[in-house]
């Protein structure tokens, strides 16, 4: 099998296994599971680096990041997409992927899930401006918006934990399926994911849909508001 035969069987693939398992780009109803008697504990997340180098910083990660061809996404790019915030953010943000408007600008979720996004974190007092760091699981887009392949995310990952170990934020909010697979290491939708707080390497974690999700279908909008307050009751029980 050549290697465009593996990316398209590895794509199909991709969409079948979000479709069943609850992903953002499934347009079926996503079920609540708040009857179930007691969730399944919270699975063990690689931890996140205690230090960093002293010369190490958000701009050269950025600029690494900029020419970085470790995986196949380096080859597409328009621009890389390293991520937007202060550099003491109250929560991380993470998503999957620089979207078409990600890839034009370098600025993560700025199309319309993007304004969204904003408003989500506006209904709990917090912003990108002031109090959160927005950025992804992965700096460049993948080709037709389809989901990083795990390699792709691997390759990727060490730039996102040197972001964390400099940004040192009080908690972390997961959007969306990938992000919150890839952070935990599990296959679960994020349905089942969604609505209580996993320890991420001692930073709390908090997973919701991912804000296109929303925009499809507004009966999403119920439980995201309850992960969301989920989150800002984290945040003040940690004196945030």
């Amino acid at each position: 099998m050549g290697n465009d035969d593996r990316i398209y069987c590895y794509e199909a693939l991709s969409l079948i296994e979000d479709a069943l398992a609850d992903g953002y780009r499934s347009r079926a109803p996503v079920p609540e599971f708040a009857d179930q008697a007691e969730p399944a504990p919270a699975p063990e997340a690689a931890p996140v680096p205690a230090r960093v180098p002293l010369d190490d910083s958000l701009a050269a990660v950025a600029a690494e990041a900029a020419r970085c061809m470790a995986c196949r996404l380096g080859a597409g790019r328009k621009r890389s997409v390293p991520g937007q915030g202060p550099a003491r953010p109250l929560v991380m943000v993470i998503g999957e992927g620089p979207g078409s408007e990600e890839d034009k600008t370098g600025l993560p979720f700025v199309g319309p899930a993007g304004q969204l996004l904003d408003k989500m974190l506006s209904s709990i007092g917090l912003s990108r401006d002031e109090s959160c760091f927005i950025g992804n699981i992965v700096k460049c887009r993948p080709p037709l918006n389809r989901d990083p392949a795990p390699d792709e995310q691997a390759a990727c990952r060490p730039f996102l934990d040197r972001q964390l170990a400099l940004l040192r934020p009080r908690a972390i909010l997961a959007v969306g399926r990938i992000p919150a697979q890839s952070l935990l290491g599990v296959k679960d939708g994020i349905g089942r994911l969604r609505g209580r707080v996993y320890d991420f390497g001692g930073l709390p974690l908090v997973a919701t849909y991912h804000p296109s999700a929303l925009l499809r279908d507004e009966g999403l909008k119920r439980p995201a508001w309850e992960d969301l307050k989920l989150l800002r009751s984290l945040l003040d029980g940690l004196g945030a």
